[in-house]
């Protein structure tokens, strides 16, 4: 990862002297250390990471741009010190991350001029690098071989949770840290909750079944859904899978870059709409993928953001019946000569277990 590159982004774009960071995934992002408790002071010439006696071996070896120092009370004495020692009077921080106490702390110990950045480094994070997106691909894999080696496991009598253990114990044997997120499996009914944690319901015959899952690789996530059928579904809800599934496929097909992220939703949301549906498709279309499973851009009918290449969304409709069922079908794209790169592999066409 280039992070000297990112790093004199961030500094040029926020013209500050210095930028603290506390948010664990914008300091990975910013200088790959994965602890948990770190703070960074960035700023032209300045590359500091102090931590605690935990992490300090760790962040010799994966922050090798920056100089470490090791807090035993507080991280606020090293930088005021640094910032004294440089004459900085003003420091850019985050504060959507920072609480109102910490804000009033730092104000009152370091005793310089305190700037809210925003979401400037999550702005940033919302296009992809080339190793991202191999990183985000791997993980991507993962997911793909759990869902096809749940279908063997999924039958009547196996609970929601076993199906959820067993997807993640798949995922981290096959490289995964652990699952990106809570793991959804929503059988029968309960598959009209669109996050619908896996509960202690056994699966029956003529369920449908929804899994919302994705593996956790070298800090990158992954998200994909299927829904799937212990035996012969009815009618309406062949309907209404083959309306998921044309609303994906079109979204995939037509979304450009240059597009806004509810232009795209509209797209699914209008293909819906026609089939009857339109009352049963509550959330957006899709978010952003990468460090942090919810990420810029928002592909909602409140995405204001450009598409452009290198992004990585989900483009994910669902219909949700109350006390009938649900059918969502999730896939992961990252943009690239200005059309969708499917990341996702797993099969799409309806499956009868």
């Amino acid at each position: 990862m280039n992070y000297e590159r990112r790093i004199e982004k961030l500094v040029n774009e926020l013209d500050l002297s210095a930028v603290l960071v506390k948010k664990p995934e914008n300091i990975m992002y910013l200088s790959g250390f994965t602890g948990s408790e770190a703070v960074l002071l960035i700023g032209e010439n300045l590359r500091v990471l102090i931590t605690d006696s935990r992490y300090t071996e760790q962040a010799s070896y994966q922050c090798p741009l920056y100089e470490i120092h090791e807090y035993k009370v507080s991280p606020l004495v090293f930088i005021k010190d640094i910032l004294f020692s440089k004459a900085i009077k003003k420091i850019g921080f985050e504060d959507r991350y920072m609480t109102f106490n910490q804000y009033n702390e730092y104000r009152e110990k370091i005793k310089v001029e305190m700037v809210p950045i925003g979401r400037t480094i999550e702005a940033m994070r919302r296009v992809k690098d080339e190793d991202e997106i191999e990183i985000i691909r791997k993980a991507v894999k993962i997911a793909d071989m759990a869902f096809e080696h749940i279908l063997d496991y999924i039958k009547p009598g196996v609970r929601e949770t076993e199906v959820s253990a067993e997807l993640e114990y798949f995922m981290k044997k096959n490289g995964a840290l652990g699952p990106s997120f809570n793991t959804i499996v929503a059988s029968g009914s309960r598959a009209s909750l669109p996050h619908g944690i896996a509960s202690e319901k056994l699966i029956e015959s003529g369920d449908t079944v929804t899994m919302d899952f994705g593996a956790l690789y070298k800090g990158y996530c992954s998200d994909i859904t299927r829904t799937v059928f212990v035996n012969k579904p009815d009618d309406e809800m062949k309907k209404i899978y083959y309306t998921v599934l044309g609303a994906l496929e079109l979204a995939k097909e037509t979304a450009a870059a240059g597009m806004k992220g509810k232009q795209i939703d509209i797209l699914a949301r209008e293909y819906i709409i026609k089939a009857g549906f339109g009352g049963y498709f509550g959330h957006g279309l899709g978010h952003g993928v990468g460090i942090e499973i919810h990420e810029m851009p928002r592909i909602s009918p409140h995405g204001e953001s450009v598409v452009t290449d290198g992004m990585v969304f989900t483009i994910e409709p669902g219909i949700y019946i109350s006390n009938k069922g649900g059918v969502r079908i999730e896939d992961m794209v990252a943009f690239k000569d200005g059309t969708a790169d499917v990341l996702t592999g797993a099969r799409r066409e309806m499956i009868i277990l």
